[in-house]
């Protein structure tokens, strides 16, 4: 029996030490410079690996006969090619040409291991940098306004973007969904203010690829608490040099430039590589309103390859000024732009006249810095280390330092006095005051006519310093058909929240003068102070999970589970009402300001998160896959309240459940997939700040539960290696289950949340001309939880034209190009006014946010 059994043994084990294959070689684009984390993989096995800094490979393969071998990265065209293994040595080498199917490329993203969009049991939409270029006008919502699944309003200008997630309720920005660059989130934790990743961050030219992926097991890799991730992925260098130059002029004196270099620090043979990038830009636009918009971001990178692998320090500074755009008073009805009092055309009640805005207060006098609008100066500083103790045994860690002084001033939309209309006659303005009368003049003297319409505003400013440490640690084992990751996240933050409104008095004019009303306003101020907070918050987070990945022969198969920990400590500054002057004029001798008194209070919260996922290859070009996840979300900190007692109210995670069924295809020209998801939220504190009719505004809460179904599709058809066809259609039927603050919100659409969105785009690129045409259309929606105002669908247009010139010896070249946003001029409305919330009506006014008018640009850039 015994010598049955050795007999059998060695039967088995012969052929198994004889197919061991050695495979090596290299990846290189057309131009001979290596391709760094391209994928390879011999198909139907689990052997694989990717190439390294210098586009090298190596791996064995315990596959035997003959196999087929792929090669794939983001935005090429993979490789297939047939190899006998026979346990002798293969050497290969190959170039992957820009283009291909988007399946084939390979997942950064919310996963363990690379594999490509077709292995991976999640829906992901990925740009390589060519095609950010193509989309990226100025904003956030430019570049994602493309991405399935997500709805993204810009018309607040190029930060704060509203960004939406599959049929999930929110204020907008980035609640669900964090932004993250080179895998580290912008914010570790949502809420310590209102302030949305994007002001701390801008897309520039040393960006790599651009992942989104929504559901399943991104809430393990994220930082907890999501439903999707938005990861941008920097360029580093290699052993070939690269620079690139751009130079921009657009409408409304808008000028930029941007800059990549990139390379060996050293010679040839240096593992040690650098990368910089970087813009200044100036720019008047897209809104005149005599405020600039003016600054400049520097990011790099250095990275240094061992024979283990890999430590990378980079970081980010940036110096800029951004003005924001806030609702309106539009026509009622048309809700289309309005005429002024002098018969011109509004575009923004914003007005420079308001930078000179100053008072007294207890603390001194108080200078409006409302011209800066939204300042962000600072950065962070990442060392991300990745090490490979064995084949089977990796480590990726990375630490993050950052340190941001912020500013977020605004204007409002309207006064926010109980009675008062948002646009008013000049009697309607006394009455509404309980005024018995005077006379209105500009700020030089001059008389308003009688028949001028008057705008009272509001300018919010808002001081926001954040200090933060973040750390995430990954140790994957590779062990037979399992990848197991263990991981771990932690992150302390700090925020100021300090918060002033002022009320001043302007014409209805396009950039209006301030006006004064004789014994009521002083310089055009009619309220000082009129509401004032602030508050400090630390929150701390600790999170823990393992999961793991597993490839069989038709299968892949994840699971994993998520443990999380949140705390805060929150400070608010009692306020009271203080008499700093005497100027005769009584509503302006008190001014509302802090007391130097604090609430105190501490919260806490745990939860966990459970993902699965399966993907079945019924064959090579097509696949079957399901995911289902639990999560949470931890409720912004600085919407935590207090009893009279001063003990903070509960402090409860919101529970989210996603499933996902879906086909994936893709061979030759054509690649789409298909998916049909549900998603649903309990417990979900939905936050609104509206006016409390005397200038100042409240934080309304109603705890909610929401319920969602879509189906999202996806193609792309290839007409020929330089032309194609791509697009996205997502329907949502979505509701509001359940609400406590109002049972009549049941049954009702979520607010701002579409039923229909969908893009399309054609892309043509023959290397030397180039052509992009891309149309969004987002679908009707309701402004508020009532459902009493619709918003009319929106369709934006953009071209993107260019011609390469080739001008030196090796392979430098110039590129003209010219982008057109909104290019027939849609004038849709993408919000109502926040403040104004279920009350808002359909009067002579109406209050909203129209989308950004066309805007021309024109670019030179310059590779070498």
């Amino acid at each position: 029996m015994k010598k049955i059994i050795f007999t059998l043994l060695c039967a088995f084990s012969i052929p198994a030490i004889f197919a061991q294959t050695d495979i090596s070689g290299t990846v290189k684009d057309k131009s001979g410079m290596p391709i760094t984390g391209a994928n390879i993989l011999i198909l139907g096995s689990a052997s694989g690996t990717t190439s390294d800094f210098d586009g090298n490979f190596s791996f064995t393969s315990n596959a035997s006969g003959e196999q087929t071998i792929q090669v794939s990265f983001i935005g090429y065209s993979s490789i297939e090619q047939s190899i006998n293994l026979d346990g002798s040595e293969i050497t290969l080498q190959f170039i992957l040409k820009e283009g291909g199917n988007e399946l084939d490329e390979i997942v950064l993203t919310a996963t363990s291991t690379t594999r490509s969009q077709k292995e991976t049991p999640l829906s992901i939409t990925s740009f390589g940098a060519k095609q950010l270029s193509k989309t990226n006008i100025s904003s956030q919502a430019d570049v994602l306004r493309s991405v399935p699944g997500i709805t993204a309003e810009g018309g607040g200008g190029e930060v704060a973007s509203n960004i939406f997630v599959r049929g999930l309720p929110s204020g907008g920005q980035y609640q669900f969904n964090p932004l993250q660059i080179d895998g580290m989130p912008v914010l570790s934790t949502f809420g310590l203010n209102s302030s949305a990743h994007d002001v701390y961050f801008r897309n520039d030219i040393g960006v790599k690829s651009l992942e989104f992926v929504r559901g399943g097991s991104s809430i393990l890799y994220g930082v907890g608490s999501v439903a999707g991730i938005i990861n941008y992925t920097s360029v580093t260098g290699n052993v070939k040099p690269k620079s690139i130059i751009r130079t921009e002029v657009a409408s409304n004196s808008r000028y930029k430039a941007d800059f990549l270099t990139s390379g060996p620090l050293g010679d040839t043979d240096s593992k040690t590589f650098y990368a910089l990038s970087g813009f200044y830009r100036y720019d008047e636009g897209p809104l005149k309103t005599g405020l600039a918009t003016e600054g400049f971001q520097l990011r790099g990178n250095l990275k240094h390859v061992t024979d283990k692998g890999s430590i990378t320090f980079s970081g980010q500074f940036i110096d800029d000024a951004v003005q924001f755009f806030l609702p309106y008073p539009l026509e009622g009805g048309s809700r289309n732009r309005p005429n002024g009092n002098d018969g011109q055309e509004i575009f923004t009640l914003q007005t420079a006249a308001a930078s000179d805005i100053s008072y007294a207060t207890p603390d001194g006098i108080y200078s409006s810095p409302i011209e800066d609008g939204v300042l962000t100066k600072g950065g962070y500083f990442l060392t991300s280390f990745k090490h490979n103790f064995s084949d089977d045994l990796k480590l990726d860690a990375k630490l993050r330092y950052s340190r941001y002084k912020h500013q977020f001033n605004l204007f409002l939309d309207g006064s926010g006095v109980g009675g008062a209309k948002v646009v008013e006659t000049q009697q309607e303005y006394l009455d509404a005051r309980g005024l018995s009368g005077g006379s209105f003049t500009l700020l030089n003297g001059e008389a308003l006519p009688a028949n001028a319409l008057l705008f009272e505003n509001r300018i919010l400013d808002r001081n926001r310093p954040l200090t933060e440490l973040m750390a995430d640690f990954k140790l994957t084992k590779t062990a037979g058909q399992h990848s197991i990751t263990l991981g771990t996240f932690m992150s302390r933050s700090k925020a100021g929240d300090f918060n002033v409104i002022t009320n001043y008095l302007g014409e209805y004019n396009d950039r209006p003068e301030l006006v004064n009303l004789s014994g009521y306003t002083v310089n055009g101020v009619t309220n000082r102070g009129t509401a004032y907070t602030n508050r400090n918050i630390n929150s701390n987070k600790v999170a823990v999970f393992i999961a793991d990945e597993i490839k069989l022969d038709r299968w892949n198969l994840d699971f994993g589970i998520r443990y999380e920990r949140a705390s805060g400590d929150i400070e608010n500054e009692g306020t009271s009402s203080f008499n700093v002057d005497n100027t005769g004029i009584t509503n302006l001798d008190n001014v509302s300001w802090g007391n130097g008194t604090w609430t105190r209070g501490h919260v806490s919260a745990d939860d966990f998160a459970v993902a699965i996922a399966g993907l079945y290859k019924v064959n090579d070009n097509l696949s079957v896959y399901g995911n289902f996840s639990r999560g949470y979300f931890f409720p912004e900190l600085r919407g935590t309240k207090f009893d009279n007692l001063g003990n903070p109210n509960s402090y409860d995670t919101e529970k989210i459940n996603q499933a996902e069924l879906g086909v994936k295809y893709g061979q030759n020209k054509f690649s789409a997939t298909a998916a049909l998801y549900a998603v649903n939220l309990k417990d979900r504190r939905s936050v609104s700040f509206v006016n409390n009719g005397s200038g100042g505004t409240t934080e309304e809460v109603d705890k909610q539960d929401t319920k969602t179904f879509g189906i999202e599709t996806t193609w792309k058809y290839k007409f020929t290696d330089e032309f194609n066809f791509n697009g996205s259609f997502t329907y949502q039927d979505h509701e509001i289950s359940k609400s406590e603050s109002n049972p009549d919100f049941e049954g009702n659409e979520l607010r701002r949340q579409p039923n229909i969105v969908t893009a399309f785009g054609l892309d043509y690129d023959n290397s030397k001309f180039d052509g992009s045409f891309v149309y969004n259309y987002t679908g009707k929606k309701f402004s508020n939880d009532s459902n009493s105002i619709e918003l009319d669908g929106i369709g934006l247009a953009n071209l993107n034209l260019g011609y390469t010139f080739p001008i030196g010896e090796n392979s430098e070249t110039l590129r003209f190009g010219m982008q057109i946003f909104n290019l027939f001029n849609d004038s849709g409305v993408t919000e109502g006014s926040p403040r104004l919330n279920n009350s808002q009506t359909e009067e002579e006014y109406f209050v909203g946010r129209p989308v950004l008018p066309t805007r021309v640009f024109f670019n030179a850039t310059f590779n070498f």
